[in-house]
């Protein structure tokens, strides 16, 4: 049983709260559990903001949050409890990633794989006079961004088909004024074709074009710390499908969790911003002659994220090469000097 006054567990057959000395009627509040659990079946509550758990409205039990929960039914009497339609982030929205790539030597033989990649990097690690290497928790922001982008660009294969059958015709008609006495006048017809076949397409004027919608979401992480803005993500994800209610006691003593000092508006403008600038990038990279190119962002949901992050610094005759690596999936989030 639980007082309805200050939410303590009491005895069954207690009389008073041994915490606020209010007066209790066990068998009363039993009754009126029961009931409220077969009347009213969900019941739907808000939280506070900041809240970081909730009392039962039937019994005044407390009800530990488990993230990403709509409904919940308290452990003691029952009763459902629904928390409306943004479940848990009016609880709480810090969440963290468990930290798993926890010692020195695994996080060493992770660099010097990304270090010594390719031939001009061989041995690139050994050679090369180890500065630093940290483990902090460090705060993201997660900004849910949904992108549309519309794209004008050239058909090249179209394009390119148009110049072979062009060319095929400029050598048939050559060779049929070839063999004649004074017979110039095919080169310089298909010399002229050929010509402006050309001039229109490298102008822009020919070819064949297309439209191109490029639809992405992104969970896109702003770097919370004005002092690592430097080491702000391009293009990486978090595996965020591990992430559960920020606990600092979850990680181990001695790690040094960094305190943000970015807002969450002005981690909702950078988003918007990266994201244009990365859709940019992938349409230039698949499509080549791109004549127009527009982008809208919508963004939505923000959460703030901790992260294990690893830095790793090394010095190669004077250029300073530093590793930045999620503690939690292994992978290198991004790279300078190399």
């Amino acid at each position: 049983m639980f007082c309805l006054k200050c939410g303590s567990q009491l005895p069954d057959d207690a009389a008073f709260c041994s915490k606020c000395g209010a007066k209790t009627n066990s068998s009363g509040t039993t009754a009126q559990t029961q009931s409220n659990s077969e009347t009213l079946g969900a019941t739907q509550i808000l939280a506070p903001s900041n809240a970081q758990s909730l009392k039962c409205p039937s019994c005044g039990a407390p009800i530990a949050p488990k993230f990403g929960e709509m409904i919940i039914t308290c452990e003691y009497c029952g009763a459902s409890i629904t928390l409306g339609n943004a479940g848990w982030a009016n609880i709480q929205k810090q969440t963290m990633l468990p930290l798993t790539i926890q010692s020195t030597d695994e996080i060493s033989n992770r660099v010097k794989s990304m270090m010594d990649r390719g031939m001009l990097h061989r041995h690139l690690q050994e050679g090369s006079t180890l500065e630093e290497m940290t483990l902090s928790v460090v705060p993201y922001w997660l900004v849910n961004v949904s992108v549309r982008t519309s794209i004008i660009a050239t058909n090249m294969v179209a394009e390119g088909a148009t110049v072979a059958t062009t060319a095929a015709l400029i050598g048939v008609m050559a060779g049929m004024g070839g063999g004649r006495r004074g017979g110039f006048g095919a080169p310089l017809l298909g010399g002229a074709m050929l010509g402006s076949m050309m001039g229109s397409g490298m102008d822009g004027g020919g070819g064949q074009k297309k439209a191109i919608q490029m639809d992405q979401n992104y969970n896109f992480p702003i770097i919370a710390l004005k002092a690592l803005t430097q080491y702000q993500p391009r293009d990486y994800q978090f595996a965020i499908q591990g992430r559960t209610l920020f606990d600092i006691s979850q990680y181990l003593k001695g790690i040094k969790v960094l305190n943000g000092d970015i807002s969450e508006d002005v981690a909702k403008y950078q988003a918007k911003t990266l994201v244009d600038q990365l859709q940019s990038q992938k349409a230039h990279a698949q499509y080549h002659m791109i004549q127009q190119i527009a982008s809208e962002e919508d963004v939505s949901d923000t959460e703030l994220l901790h992260v294990p992050i690893w830095f790793v610094r090394y010095d190669h005759g004077g250029n300073k090469i530093v590793l930045v690596v999620d503690g939690n999936s292994g992978a290198v989030i991004n790279s300078l000097g190399l």
